[in-house]
């Protein structure tokens, strides 16, 4: 809901739980009012009419207060639009107008030729900003930095950050740490989302995991990209966050051109981390992620169990295994393609290999799906070995700085995506493949940073850096458009490109290489932070896990630690026993059992991953699930019980792996030991209202 002052410059935006609200002073200084509780527009022109405390020649008044700070005039916090012009740097701006269309609220501001609009939106509870610059006028304008929003927070004490960092195999890991004065910044020069930070933020005072006030935002960007986290000296905190990592510059404009940024999203809950999390959840999955109604397959993936080392035959008996365990949706991972026997050839050639798929990929697509499943692929598109005939016919398509050595991570390098020439073939190629075979699943990988970021030739080459990203979407959206059956995984060497952006143009994302049962508990802790189970693809792979520590765990508690997303198999099936795989499809058909629950239910994390008994439970209706998974006891200490939440305090859940029946504030006790019997072990639990 949208609510304007009579006099047109104060305006709250409210959804369900909340209210944002911003005023336009008589000086046209576009000040942030309140971010929070529900209140009224007489209220927000209240706060309005308060009067902003007087400066010093060594502080601002508008510090803190203002809801785009610009560069230039009295301003000393890090600004949101930094830009440059041959005669000037800075931005004066005046007010112009205010429209709306639908449940969108446009602010927009004039200075010399560069119009800038800020646009607000509210999708239930969460508040989406965003920002426009169009260059109207007569000369080329730099945009040094456009950030999509800053966020002001209350005036309080004792803020604590909550943020999610890692590396490849070790990402999405939660930490809390309080918030001093200055700034903390993090971000991605890498030119993808990166495995070191997932572009989100939380700041809490004393909240729990069901109870007390939270404020998150999060970027919805695939490139480069900074937050920065100010408490100002005043003590006032403010987040800002867009495109790009540092300010040397993204994009020249030149006259009638325009540049939108990308969405930079914020919510508040009263309910907890927990509660915040809900929200997030419930929003990507309605406005966000393409088909979130939708259940996502049990899939199998082939490449632990061949590598590159495959045949048409092979993948065939591997089909026919799968399916008998229920397998939903078949995918042939990396070398199937060019002259792809090893990480060093092939990557741009993106045709089958004669010698493996003589008659291309139609045959076996059509043998996986008379075996009743989707058939996939697994593609690398942005990427290209230099022993390709790609490279060979086109060196001058990668990214590289003339007269300097070519940068190979993996045995490829980047291609350079902004050049018109690159999308139009990549399109050809995917498009083509797309037709030649009934595919219904890709899997999008992204297998290095940017490193030689250059672009020889072009008259503002650092453009590339946005670039590529418009680009990579234009390919997805053009490609869905084609081919609306397809759906698309977003993978980055594991989860190095999960992010808003990418969750608006694929089905679901790859977490982590790391597929260890144990490890992935508390990455996948960080993910639900701020993604749902519904995008989260998670596999059960070898035991021991040859593929990263050698930990041996059982099938069950690989299972179920899997099904706390979208369940998939990833082992060579061909070496599991008979025992193995009669166990698998007993796992499998519960996983498709509680699949409504688990994808598109309400989460609550019960205990976190933190050494001992860790849980998680799925609300949805009348019915609930627990995953539990006991990493180990120590001195002989008895197992915890567990009360469930978001349940009817009023009436009965029978449990149906116990008989059990609950009433109210269920605490799980006897179904917790029944079914955890030592270290690595895990159950899983139902209830159904009675």
């Amino acid at each position: 809901m949208l609510e304007i002052a009579e006099n047109g410059r104060t305006w709250v935006l409210s959804g369900p739980t909340s209210s944002y609200a911003v005023h336009l002073t008589e000086h046209d200084e576009l000040l942030h009012l309140h971010w929070g509780p529900v209140i009224a527009l007489a209220d927000a022109e209240e706060l309005a009419a308060r009067p902003l405390p007087v400066g010093s020649s060594f502080e601002s008044p508008l510090d803190g207060r203002e809801e785009y700070p610009v560069e230039g005039g009295p301003r000393f916090a890090r600004p949101a639009l930094s830009v440059r012009t041959p005669e000037r740097r800075g931005t004066e701006w005046t007010f112009e107008r205010y429209d709306t269309e639908g449940d969108e609220l446009r602010l927009r501001f004039r200075d010399t030729g560069l119009a800038i609009t800020l646009h607000y939106r509210t999708r239930g509870d969460v508040v989406e900003r965003w920002t426009t610059l169009d260059n109207d006028g007569d000369e080329a304008l730099e945009l040094l930095r456009a950030d999509s929003a800053v966020w002001t927070l209350p005036e309080r004490e004792g803020w604590r950050l909550s943020q999610l960092h890692g590396r490849w195999a070790a990402e999405s890991r939660l930490v809390r740490s309080d918030l001093t004065y200055g700034e903390k910044v993090i971000g991605s020069r890498r030119g993808h989302t990166g495995h070191q930070h997932l572009p989100w933020v939380a700041l809490d005072l004393d909240a729990t995991e069901e109870r007390g006030e939270v404020y998150g935002c999060a970027l919805g960007w695939s490139g480069s990209w900074r937050i920065a986290v100010a408490q100002l000296p005043d003590a006032r905190v403010q987040i800002g966050g867009g495109a790009g990592y540092d300010d040397s510059g993204l994009l020249l404009l030149a006259p009638g051109e325009s540049f939108t940024t990308p969405v930079f999203a914020g919510l508040w809950s009263d309910a907890g981390f927990g509660g915040a999390s809900r929200t997030w959840h419930d929003y990507q999955r309605t406005y966000v992620i393409p088909d979130a109604d939708q259940d996502r397959p049990v899939l199998y993936n082939s490449w632990e169990a061949t590598q590159f080392d495959i045949s048409e035959e092979q993948q065939e008996a591997l089909a026919q295994r799968a399916a008998a365990v229920g397998v939903e949706l078949f995918v042939v991972d990396d070398g199937w393609f060019g002259a792809r026997t090893s990480d060093r050839a092939g990557l741009g050639d993106w045709t089958p290999n004669p010698d493996r798929f003589p008659a291309g990929l139609k045959p076996l697509a059509d043998r996986v799906h008379a075996h009743g499943m989707q058939f996939g692929i697994w593609v690398e598109p942005e990427m290209v070995n230099p022993d390709s005939d790609l490279y060979r016919a086109h060196p001058e398509w990668v990214q590289y700085q003339e007269g300097r050595k070519r940068t190979e991570f993996r045995n490829q390098l980047v291609l350079n995506l902004a050049r018109e020439d690159v999308q139009e073939y990549l399109w050809e190629q995917l498009d083509g493949l797309l037709s030649s075979a009934p595919i219904d699943y890709v899997k999008w990988d992204f297998n290095r940073c940017f490193t030689d970021a250059g672009w020889p030739g072009d008259a503002y080459p650092q453009r590339l850096w946005v670039d590529h990203v418009h680009a990579l979407y234009g390919l997805l959206d053009r490609l869905r458009a084609a081919h609306p059956g397809v759906a698309f995984e977003s993978c980055s060497g594991g989860g190095g490109r999960i992010d808003l952006g990418i969750m608006s143009r694929t089905d679901q994302v790859w977490t982590s290489d790391n597929t260890d049962p144990l490890d992935r508990l508390a990455i996948q802790h960080g993910f639900s932070q701020i993604h749902p189970a519904r995008v989260m693809a998670a596999w059960v792979t070898d035991s021991p896990n040859t593929q990263l520590n050698d930990r041996v765990s059982s099938l069950r508690f690989r299972f179920v630690s899997a099904m706390a997303g979208v369940l998939g198999v990833g082992g060579d099936l061909s070496e599991w026993t008979e025992e193995d795989l009669a166990e698998a499809r007993r796992w499998v058909d519960l996983y498709k059992e509680i699949r409504p629950l688990v994808q598109h239910g309400d989460l609550h994390r019960l205990r976190p991953p933190s050494g001992g008994l860790s849980a998680v439970q799925y609300v949805r209706g009348d019915e609930t699930v627990v995953l539990a998974l006991l990493q180990a006891q120590h001195y002989g200490e008895p197992l915890p019980a567990l009360r469930l939440r978001g349940l009817d305090p009023t009436v009965s859940y029978e449990c149906l792996e116990t008989g059990e029946v609950h009433r109210g504030a269920v605490l799980l006790h006897h179904g917790l030991r029944t079914g955890l019997r030592g270290d690595l072990d895990a159950t899983v639990l139902r209830l159904r209202r009675i």
